[in-house]
């Protein structure tokens, strides 16, 4: 049996000694990614060798062979059934790119199938469709195809890598339908169309259309997917004092005068929760300016948050408005209560007259038990406040006797502010407490 190299030099030498079990395998891979080099043999071959090389086909240019373990970039499998000898090639680069043959090792010349592989760049498209729609809604995609195509398997992928598109496929034409995505395949007008529905701003980004070429590269269309916030009339801030009235304006487009008008109350706005049926809610339409307000009489805090005021039970976009009502609670107002100067029982050691506070004594009755003492107080008291009230209105403030522009006009008035020790001092007062206790 001749080596390896003196067969292929056979060849080398005259392509007439290389017999191929078919015509030329055409097949394509994506740089970074991986290729199957599938070659089918006749019967009767099962048990020989197979392998796989690189032109010219030398015996260093072998990469794979049936009797041996794989290698790192190279991997095979040998199908008796089918009769197909398949090697993987991984990690493609562009240098590997080129002529390969797929042989089977026989006494005498070895039967030879000539493979061209090509490797392509991994991404597309040169053009992209623009496709826009809005969060809650749905969008329909469509994606055209060539005649040969009309029963290859159809899909779609997020991202801009054919070579993972098929593997990554959130829908394909075998499994039509799954969750909130549908496919549909119209092989007159050559065009597969995807739908989904319940849309999202996270599903926004770059798709791929994808239809499979089972003796070549798939073949990809793009489109660019923008899932945006559900547009508003308007979005406002309003605030309220709770307790009080508090109205909400809300425009409506001109073509919805005949719709329902409702307010609702929610973050989102198709969980909301209608409050026009509220009895504290009510609902006033201007047909003239296009538009309608809410009241809401004695806010409550807790009616505070987000409300949705429309005309359009769709929620079309633009046919509503959004108010974030804010609720404050009223600042509460101090009472100025004027202190009086009353007496405590004279008859303990440490009794003191302290303006501003209460008698304290021990349960006395004052108008019953009213002595000399008192009114002798009482006088001293009136007296403080009937020249008091004849001041000038002109006041120093809490702790200054005096000002610079009224030194000596105030001097009488303040002077009737006296201590208690100046109290007590008044041979008036000290007498009838002594008249009291001689009694």
């Amino acid at each position: 049996m001749w080596s390896l190299r003196n067969r292929l030099f056979t060849l080398c030498i005259a392509l007439s000694c290389v017999s191929s079990a078919a015509g030329v395998i055409r097949v394509y891979g994506y740089e970074r990614g991986q290729v199957q080099v599938s070659c089918p043999y006749g019967s009767g071959y099962e048990s020989y060798e197979k392998y796989l090389c690189k032109d010219p086909c030398g015996y260093d240019e072998v990469l794979i062979r049936t009797t041996e373990p794989d290698k790192n970039k190279y991997s095979k499998h040998d199908d008796h059934q089918q009769r197909v000898f398949t090697a993987t090639i991984y990690n493609l680069t562009f240098a590997d790119t080129g002529k390969y043959w797929c042989g089977i090792t026989k006494t005498g010349t070895d039967i030879f199938t000539e493979v061209e592989l090509e490797v392509v760049r991994d991404s597309c498209c040169d053009e992209s469709n623009k496709v826009q729609s809005y969060e809650d809604s749905s969008v329909s995609i469509s994606c055209p195809y060539e005649p040969p195509h009309q029963d290859s398997l159809k899909y779609i992928c997020r991202g801009k890598q054919p070579s993972t598109c098929l593997n990554g496929a959130i829908i394909t034409s075998n499994h039509k339908q799954t969750g909130q995505l549908r496919l549909t395949d119209d092989k007159m007008l050559r065009i597969f169309t995807v739908t989904m529905t319940g849309l999202n701003q996270s599903q926004s980004g770059s798709y791929l259309c994808g239809v499979n070429g089972s003796t070549g590269l798939d073949v990809f269309s793009a489109f660019e997917l923008e899932v945006k916030e559900w547009c508003c009339v308007r979005s406002t801030k309003q605030s309220g004092v709770v307790g009080q009235t508090v109205t909400m304006m809300c425009p409506y487009p001109p073509n919805h005068q005949n719709n329902r008008k409702f307010l609702c109350k929610g973050e989102r706005r198709k969980e909301c929760t209608d409050m026009t049926s509220q009895r504290r809610f009510t609902l006033r339409e201007d047909i003239s300016s296009s538009s309608f307000s809410v009241t809401i009489t004695e806010l409550k805090g807790e009616e505070a948050g987000t409300y949705w005021c429309g005309s359009d039970s769709q929620w079309s976009p633009g046919d509503y408005t959004k108010i974030q009502l804010s609720a404050v609670i009223p600042k509460r107002t101090s009472t100025w209560i004027p202190t009086t100067v009353t007496k405590l029982e004279p008859t303990s050691p440490q009794a003191q007259v302290i303006p501003g506070k209460p008698f304290e004594g021990a349960g006395a009755d004052m108008n019953r038990n009213k002595t000399k003492a008192d009114e002798v107080v009482e006088a001293i008291e009136e007296n403080v406040y009937r020249r008091k009230d004849s001041a000038s209105p002109r006041q120093p403030p809490p702790g200054q006797l005096y000002d610079d522009a009224g030194e000596n006009e105030q001097e009488s008035v303040y002077q009737n502010y006296a201590s208690t020790e100046d109290i007590y001092c008044n041979q008036n007062y000290i007498r009838a407490l002594q008249d009291e206790h001689s009694l």
